[in-house]
C-alpha cells in the first residue's frame, strides 16, 4: 500500500492546470430553489448539502475521501429500488458544500452528519461508511447515534487508526501521507487522476482493466471540492484515532474490506475494528481493492442487503 501510495503522489508533476469557471446558469432561480431544499446550515454556518429519496427504513451513506455522495449512486439506486430511504450528504468542502477554510477533522464531519440526520428526524437508520466515511459513521454512531441507529457497515474503513505511532506499530508511517499532502499541494488535478487510475481501483495490478468512467467519475467528485478541505482531511482520515469510539458502539457492525486495498491496508484495520466492537461481522472479500463497492457492486450490493434484511 504504501508502494501504491508513493507511486500515485509521485507521478504528480507540478504542471499549471488552468480551470475554467463555469458560465452561470441560465435557471439560476430553479437550481437555488432545488438548492435549498436539499440543503442545512449547521451551527458554524456551513452549508451541507444532502439528498433524500424515497421511503421506508432510512440508509445513510457517508463518501469517501476526497469525494462526494455521488460515489454511492449505484448503491443509492440499488436500494431505493428494493423499498429503502436512501440518505447521502455531501462532507464540509466536498462536493457540493460549502468550502470553508475551518472545521476539516472528525469531530466537525460527525457533527454535521449529525445534524442531517435530525434534521430528517432518522430513527431505526442503518448507517454505511467508506474509507473516511467509515471513520465518519464510527464516531458519529459512536457519540450521536443513541436511539436513532439500528445498524452500521463499515467498508475499507480507516478506522481504528492509518497512522503508525508507538501504540499503532502496524500503521503507515507519516511519510506517505506527507507525500499525499505534497502531491495534493503540486498538482491537485494530475494526483487524483493518478489515483483513480491506479491503487484506488486496483488498476495497477496486472490483468485488471480499466474502467475509464471510474476514473472519470472519482476525479471529477473530487475537483468539486475544496483544495484546503482536502488537505486538510489527510490529517483528520489518517491521524484520528477511532478506539474509543469502537468500543462504544453497541449495534450490530458489518466490517466489509478488499484484502488487496492499497489505500487502508487490510492488517491493520478491519480485524482491528472488528476485535473493538461489541457486536462485529467481518467480511473479507479475496483479491478486491479499496473502491470495490464501485468496481464489483452486484457482490457487495447483495452482501449488504442480506446484511439489512439479518
Amino acid at each position: 500500500m504504501v508502494a501504491g501510495l508513493l507511486a500515485a503522489a509521485a507521478t504528480t508533476l507540478p504542471l499549471p492546470m488552468s480551470m475554467a469557471r463555469a458560465a452561470p446558469s441560465d435557471h439560476r432561480p430553479i437550481r437555488q430553489r432545488n438548492h435549498d431544499m436539499n440543503s442545512i446550515t449547521t451551527k458554524d454556518g456551513t452549508e451541507i448539502f444532502f439528498k433524500d429519496w424515497g421511503s421506508g427504513q432510512p440508509i445513510v451513506f457517508h463518501h469517501g475521501w476526497p469525494l462526494s455522495s455521488d460515489d454511492w449512486d449505484t448503491q443509492i439506486l440499488f436500494f431505493l429500488d428494493h423499498g429503502y430511504r436512501v440518505i447521502a450528504h455531501d462532507r464540509r468542502g466536498h462536493g457540493r458544500s460549502s468550502q470553508g477554510i475551518t472545521g476539516h477533522d472528525m469531530d466537525h464531519y460527525a457533527a454535521d452528519a449529525a445534524a442531517v440526520v435530525e434534521h430528517l428526524d432518522l430513527h431505526d437508520a442503518i448507517h454505511v461508511g467508506h474509507s473516511t466515511g467509515g471513520g465518519e459513521a464510527t464516531r458519529y454512531v459512536a457519540r450521536h447515534g443513541a436511539g436513532r441507529v439500528a445498524k452500521l457497515v463499515l467498508m475499507n474503513a480507516v478506522p481504528p487508526l492509518m497512522l503508525k505511532t508507538a501504540a499503532n506499530p502496524g500503521g503507515l508511517p507519516r511519510e506517505v501521507f506527507d507525500g499525499l499532502r505534497a502531491a495534493l499541494a503540486s498538482n491537485r488535478s494530475q494526483f487524483y487522476r493518478d489515483l483513480a487510475s491506479g491503487p484506488f481501483y486496483g488498476f495497477n495490478r496486472p490483468g485488471v482493466k480499466t474502467i475509464q468512467g471510474c476514473v472519470d467519475n472519482w476525479w471529477r467528485q473530487g475537483m468539486m471540492g475544496a483544495a484546503k478541505a482536502h488537505y486538510d482531511g489527510i490529517k483528520a482520515f489518517s491521524e484520528t484515532d477511532f478506539t474509543e469510539d469502537l468500543k462504544a458502539i453497541d449495534v450490530p457492525t458489518l466490517v466489509m474490506h478488499g484484502d488487496d486495498d492499497q489505500i487502508v491496508p487490510i492488517a491493520d484495520s478491519a480485524p482491528l475494528s472488528a476485535k473493538l466492537l461489541k457486536h462485529a461481522t467481518l467480511k473479507v472479500y479475496p483479491g478486491y481493492p479499496h473502491g470495490m463497492f464501485a468496481v464489483h457492486p452486484d457482490v457487495i450490493n447483495r452482501d449488504l442487503l442480506a446484511f439489512f434484511r439479518s
